[in-house]
C-alpha cells in the first residue's frame, strides 16, 4: 500500500471522508476504487458506494483474497443502510472466515457486527446474540459498535438496566474513536431509552410508559394483555396469541373492560368487525371464546354473563394492557420506517414476516394519506418517513416470544 493509500486509509477510519477523497479520488487502481467507494458511502452516496465497491472486487486479484472480502463487508454495510435485508448473508460470512483465517481480525469482528445487525432487524434475536459472541480487544470505533449491538439485544429483551450499562460504555468508546457520526449514534440510541414506548391502559384510563417501565409492569404481579407483541403475560407466565388475531382481540376488549364485561355485540365488532351481530356471529363468537378459554386456562378463565363475557385473573389482582405509543393502519409497517432509514418494500416484507404484495398496499396507503413518501423507481424504489418527535418504537420491533 503507498503512502497516498494508507493516508486515504487512516482518514476513513478517522471519520474523514472528504480527507480520504482528497488522496485518491482521482485514482482508479483497486485500492483506490474500494477507499473511494468507502467514502462515498459515509458521505451518503450509497449507489455510487456500492459500483466503486464491485468494480475493486472485480479488480482484485485471485490472490488478493482479503481486498477482495474486505469489499464484500463494505458493500454489506452498504446493504444494511439501505435496508437491503436480503443481501447474502453467505457472502458476508465467507468473507469474514477469509478475514479470520488470515488474520484480519477487525474487518472481521466488523463482518460479524453486520450480520449482527441485520438479525436484530429481522427480529432474530436469540440467533442475533449467538452471532454476538465474546467481546475481543478491539479499536474504540468497534468497540463503540459491539457495546450498540448489546445495548439493541437488551433493549429487545427488554432489560434496561443492562441497555443503559451498554450505552455507556458505548458512549466511552465514542469518545475515544472521536468520530462525531459514531458519537452521534450513540447519542440517539441513548434518547431512547427515555421515551414514550407504550401506553397504559386500566380502568378506562390511559398513560405512557418509558422501556423502564414497560419492564418493570412485566416483573409485576399484573395481569398484562399486551397489544406491542400480542401476547399474555401472568406472574412470569405467557401465553401467546401472536398468530391468533381474532383471539387477541377478544382478549384486549375483556382485559380493557376489567373488571367489568364486554357485551356480546360490541365483542362482535372488536373481533370480526361487523357492526351486526346476528346468530351466525353469535355462534361464531362461543367458538373462538371458547378457544380462548382453553389458551388461557393457565392464567385467567373467561366466563359468561347476562349480556357478554368477562375475563378473571386466578391470581392477579388487577389486570393491564399495554399498547403501541401510537395506534393506527398499517401500523407495522410505519414501525420499521420511523427508523429515519429508506426501506424498500422487499426488505419490509422480509423484515414483518409479510408478503412483499400486502406490505405494497398499506405503503400506497399511507403514501396517500401523506405518512410517507418514496424515492427512486422500479428496483431502486425506497420509501421513507421522518422519525416521530418523542416516541420510540421499539416495541413495535419483532421480537422473540415469549420475552426471555
Amino acid at each position: 500500500m503507498d503512502s497516498l493509500t494508507a493516508a486515504a486509509a487512516r482518514a476513513l477510519a478517522a471519520g474523514d471522508p472528504l480527507g480520504a477523497l482528497n488522496r485518491v479520488a482521482l485514482r482508479d487502481d483497486p485500492p483506490a476504487l474500494a477507499l473511494r467507494g468507502i467514502a462515498m458511502a459515509q458521505l451518503g452516496d450509497l449507489v455510487l458506494a456500492k459500483a466503486l465497491l464491485r468494480r475493486a472486487g472485480r479488480a482484485f486479484g485471485p490472490e488478493e483474497a482479503v481486498a477482495r472480502a474486505r469489499c464484500i463487508v463494505a458493500e454489506a454495510e452498504i446493504a444494511l443502510v439501505s435496508r437491503d435485508l436480503g443481501w447474502p448473508a453467505k457472502a458476508l460470512d465467507a468473507a469474514r472466515a477469509t478475514l479470520e483465517a488470515h488474520g484480519d481480525r477487525v474487518n472481521a469482528a466488523h463482518a460479524r457486527y453486520l450480520e449482527v445487525r441485520r438479525l436484530l432487524l429481522l427480529g432474530r434475536v436469540r440467533e442475533a446474540e449467538r452471532t454476538l459472541g465474546d467481546p475481543a480487544p478491539l479499536p474504540p470505533a468497534l468497540r463503540t459498535v459491539h457495546e450498540l449491538v448489546v445495548a439493541g439485544i437488551a433493549i429487545r429483551r427488554l432489560r434496561t438496566k443492562a441497555a443503559r450499562g451498554a450505552l455507556a460504555q458505548a458512549r466511552r468508546a465514542a469518545d475515544d474513536a472521536r468520530i462525531p457520526a459514531l458519537i452521534a449514534e450513540v447519542e440517539s440510541a441513548c434518547r431512547i431509552l427515555d421515551k414514550p414506548a407504550a401506553r397504559l391502559i386500566s380502568g378506562g384510563e390511559e398513560r405512557l410508559l418509558r422501556l423502564d417501565e414497560v419492564e418493570a409492569l412485566l416483573a409485576s404481579k399484573a395481569f398484562v394483555v399486551d397489544a406491542c407483541r400480542r401476547v399474555v403475560h401472568d406472574a412470569g407466565r405467557v401465553a401467546s396469541l401472536a398468530q391468533r388475531p381474532v383471539l387477541f382481540a377478544l382478549a384486549r376488549a375483556l382485559g380493557e373492560a376489567w373488571p367489568g364485561d364486554v357485551p356480546r355485540d360490541a365483542l362482535v365488532a372488536r373481533a370480526f368487525g361487523s357492526k351486526v351481530a346476528d346468530e351466525s356471529y353469535r355462534a361464531r363468537l362461543r367458538v373462538e371464546v371458547g378457544r380462548l378459554r382453553r389458551i388461557l386456562r393457565p392464567l385467567a378463565d373467561v366466563s359468561a354473563t347476562k349480556r357478554g363475557f368477562a375475563l378473571a385473573p386466578r391470581r392477579a389482582r388487577e389486570v393491564v394492557v399495554l399498547a403501541p405509543p401510537v395506534e393506527e393502519e398499517h401500523g407495522a409497517v410505519l414501525a420499521f420506517l420511523t427508523d429515519g432509514e429508506s426501506w424498500s418494500s422487499s426488505a419490509l416484507a422480509l423484515a414483518l414476516g409479510a408478503s412483499q404484495r400486502t406490505v405494497q398496499r398499506a405503503l400506497d396507503a399511507l403514501a396517500g394519506a401523506g405518512a410517507v413518501h418514496s424515492v427512486g423507481r422500479g428496483r431502486a424504489r425506497r420509501w421513507m418517513t421522518p422519525p416521530v418527535p418523542g416516541f420510540t418504537t421499539t416495541l413495535l420491533l419483532p421480537a422473540p416470544l415469549p420475552i426471555g
